[in-house]
């Protein structure tokens, strides 16, 4: 069975990544006649050659116009060993955020250098982008060798500059090879041109490398409840990672209800075990308060719940980054309000060295510490690329604004709550609503036992107090279940609670007040 490499392209402006992809579409006849022949006719023509091939990727009319390539161009070939997914990512400093976005499902990374200009500061901050995705294997590919008449000297210099550079990203596979793109030595097939390299082409090289992501537990963010009528009742999404069969035992948070499941449902029909990238629809063996935005666990492995932590920042706009500012904090299917509380260190692209910073500017790499309104389910991003990754996005302008990669959740000790409790003060009403979800309240109910499971299981601060019920218990924030006060029916409890303005809903806090 073949298998798929996902693989993106980087380097700087004009290190010939279009001109690769292109060279590899041609060669490995990935690029179907139509195309080649509308390439023919253009009437750009940077190559000097019959055909450009970098016209292959840059599909929009101002890359073609500009020579650089803008937007991420996906692309598919494949070859007798294996199938291919090309992310060709723009070289321009300007469009760093889309290199990232390119590289962020890869699992190799292509960074071209041109051997006429040597290494740059863009070469080194795509391959830190690279690392810090993920990227198990960063493949540097010394472009237009055939300008500087293949000189061994001139491949060594610059190979040895990365190697000197290599510590920057621990834990990555390098590869380094000399390349021609405009005229295909050592992309497709190996050169004769050059009897002092003894590795693969670099078609060679991605038809063998090994990718061995490690294995990630079940996560499933929910995307929509269905209830198509009948009693159904199920939660629809694609499997961020991991595999689930009927008859597991499962939590959901940030609620961590327990449950089993007892379907799961496609359009096809019903599967006994479903894995990572299949969207299904997954059935529980009892009712389970679930919205969009929660997410599915197996119970013997879930996942953080935290407030505060630490994150690897990709900075993607101009506009600078102010700390203890309200963000709308997007990972997965959920939305909150969140803010950068403090800025560890910023990197230097070029020495890999940690520097002070107070803001970050276009296409900076930082580590901050991020503390969000309520509790956001998480995972490292080194465990689950779905589960740890985010972005943060503008309330205002509703604009992206950095890509983040979560590095680990608060560590709580008693020191650090202490110096809280000194530095915040006491515990305000609207921090309670924050923290449990709802108002405080007085209500009643024909069955107070069920009411109170319900409410305890869906995280909310829950006493039952005979009537009169003290002042002190409604300041603590409490739903007090009385025999007076607003009677909750049995059936639809929870809806009937936010419909009356006690329970507050999860996007109500998205414009940041009480952060």
């Amino acid at each position: 069975m073949q298998t798929t490499l996902r693989f993106s392209t980087a380097g700087s402006v004009d290190d010939g990544k279009s001109t690769l992809i292109g060279r590899l579409l041609f060669d490995t006849k990935g690029a179907y006649d139509d195309q080649i022949e509308a390439v023919k006719k253009s009437k750009v023509n940077r190559s000097g050659r019959e055909i450009d091939l970098s016209l292959l990727t840059d599909g929009l009319n101002a890359e073609r116009e500009q020579g650089i390539t803008i937007d991420v161009a996906y692309r598919f070939f494949a070859t007798p060993k294996r199938r291919f997914r090309i992310a060709d990512t723009p070289g321009h400093e300007q469009y760093t955020r889309n290199m990232a976005t390119g590289a962020s499902t890869s699992d190799a990374a292509i960074i071209l250098i041109d051997a006429i200009k040597g290494v740059s500061r863009q070469t080194l901050r795509h391959a830190t982008i690279s690392h810090l995705l993920g990227i198990e294997h960063l493949i540097f590919a010394v472009n237009k060798m055939d300008a500087m008449d293949w000189s061994e000297n001139v491949y060594k210099q610059i190979r040895s500059e990365l190697e000197s550079q290599s510590r920057r990203w621990p834990g990555a596979k390098f590869h380094y090879l000399p390349v021609s793109a405009l005229d295909g030595d050592n992309v497709a097939w190996r050169s004769e041109k050059v009897n002092w390299y003894r590795g693969p082409s670099l078609l060679d090289l991605l038809e063998t490398l090994e990718v061995s992501p490690a294995p990630a537990p079940f996560r499933f963010p929910v995307q929509y409840v269905v209830r198509p009528g009948d009693g159904f009742r199920g939660f629809a999404g694609r499997i961020a990672s991991g595999t689930i069969k009927t008859g597991d035992a499962i939590a959901v948070l940030p609620s961590g209800r327990r449950a089993t499941v007892k379907e799961i449902s496609t359009f096809n029909g019903a599967l006994a075990e479903a894995g990572e990238g299949e969207s299904v629809t997954i059935v529980l063996n009892e009712e389970v308060d679930i919205s969009r935005g929660d997410l599915i666990s197996l119970d013997s492995s879930r996942p953080e719940l935290n407030r505060k932590f630490e994150a690897d920042l990709v900075w993607m706009t101009e506009d600078a980054l102010e700390v203890n500012e309200p963000y709308i904090l997007r990972a997965a299917t959920r939305e909150l309000s969140a803010k950068v509380a403090r800025i560890e260190w910023a990197l230097d692209p070029e020495s890999g060295g940690h520097v002070k910073a107070t803001t970050a500017h276009l296409n900076d790499i930082l580590r901050v510490s991020i503390e969000t309104t309520q509790p956001l389910v998480f995972d490292p991003y080194a465990r689950c690329r779905e589960t740890g990754s985010f972005i943060l996005i503008h309330p205002r302008t509703n604009r992206t604004i950095a890509a983040g990669m979560i590095v680990q959740g608060e560590q709580r000790t008693l020191r650090n709550v202490s110096a809280l409790a000194f530095e915040l003060g006491p515990v305000t009403a609207g921090e309670r609503v924050e923290r449990y979800g709802h108002v405080p309240a007085i209500v009643q109910s024909a069955n107070p036992d069920l009411l109170e499971r319900i409410l305890f299981e869906h995280g909310a601060l829950v006493v039952r107090h005979p009537s009169p019920v003290p002042a002190a218990l409604e300041a603590t924030g409490a739903i007090v279940i009385s025999d007076e006060g607003l009677l909750v029916p049995e059936d639809r409890a929870l809806e009937f609670l936010e419909n009356a303005g006690i329970l507050v809903r999860r996007n109500d806090f998205i414009s940041g007040e009480g952060i």
